[in-house]
């Protein structure tokens, strides 16, 4: 039960906190959320809403093999597309949002780990400039997310446990543009997929770390994040935290309306 009134208590706390773009001081932090705004207005995509949409009304039954804390309102490894999309896919203005701080990266190499149905996956592909590298335990799901996608050959689905197969991707690719850790949902993972990726990360970069609020242990993790000493800024958006790198600037922490 506590485990999903917690985001009711975490989002009063967000609202209390927030400041709006006035209090922004620094040059940078104002650029980047200023920027967002006119992005999330200007570049919705159509055709990836219109397979949102396809996903949201498929009736369809699969099996999902949970390697985390699960969904809150999905307890069943039996689930209907429509479900999993409607309950565990970003919200189109997220996946806008993760698509904008893709593109402030030079994303050359972009890794997202949880690749749920692959509407995300899609919005990151169009940002960008290399390649995408998807990381999903859930086989039918996978499947799923393999249709979404197909018409883009800048994505590579990697299957399996994520905390066995992002290593050995690391080693092939050494760099990380910009990361979106959406998977698992626990402290333990997220830290430690943290850990895997930092050696990667570079002062260009930026992480993306989903659903931050969820639970009190994934509030642990993102305080741990956002006050680790290679982050120079942290944007609290509720629903997720963005980690930047960008050296010269002073350490900064943003709680943010979007």
């Amino acid at each position: 039960m506590f485990d999903k009134i917690h985001p009711i208590f975490a989002y009063i706390r967000y609202f209390l906190s927030k400041v709006d773009r006035h209090s922004l001081q620094a040059p940078y932090a104002y650029k980047a959320y200023e920027g967002l705004k006119e992005f999330s207005k200007n570049k919705r995509s159509p055709a990836l809403e219109y397979k949102r949409r396809k996903l949201l009304s498929n009736p369809t039954e699969i099996t999902i093999q949970d390697h985390g804390t699960g969904s809150l309102h999905l307890k069943t490894p039996l689930r209907k597309i429509s479900a999993i999309t409607r309950h565990s896919s970003s919200k189109p203005k997220f996946s806008l949002l993760y698509q904008y701080f893709c593109s402030l990266t030079p994303a050359q190499v972009v890794v997202e780990l949880g690749t749920c149905v692959g509407v995300t996956t899609s919005y990151l592909a169009q940002s960008a400039k290399g390649e995408v590298y998807t990381f999903e335990g859930a086989v039918e799901l996978a499947d799923v997310a393999k249709t979404t996608f197909s018409e883009f050959t800048n994505i590579h689905l990697v299957l399996g446990r994520i905390q066995e197969t992002l290593p050995g991707v690391l080693r092939e690719i050494s760099t990380v543009d910009f990361a979106l850790i959406d998977a698992h949902h626990d402290y333990q993972a997220t830290i430690q997929f943290w850990e895997t990726l930092l050696p990667s990360l570079k002062k260009s970069s930026i992480v993306a770390i989903g659903d931050i609020h969820r639970s009190r242990d994934m509030e642990n993790a993102w305080k741990e994040l956002k006050a680790h000493d290679a982050v120079s800024m942290s944007m609290d958006f509720y629903e997720c935290g963005i980690l930047f790198f960008t050296a010269g600037i002073k350490k900064q922490h943003y709680t943010l309306h979007y």
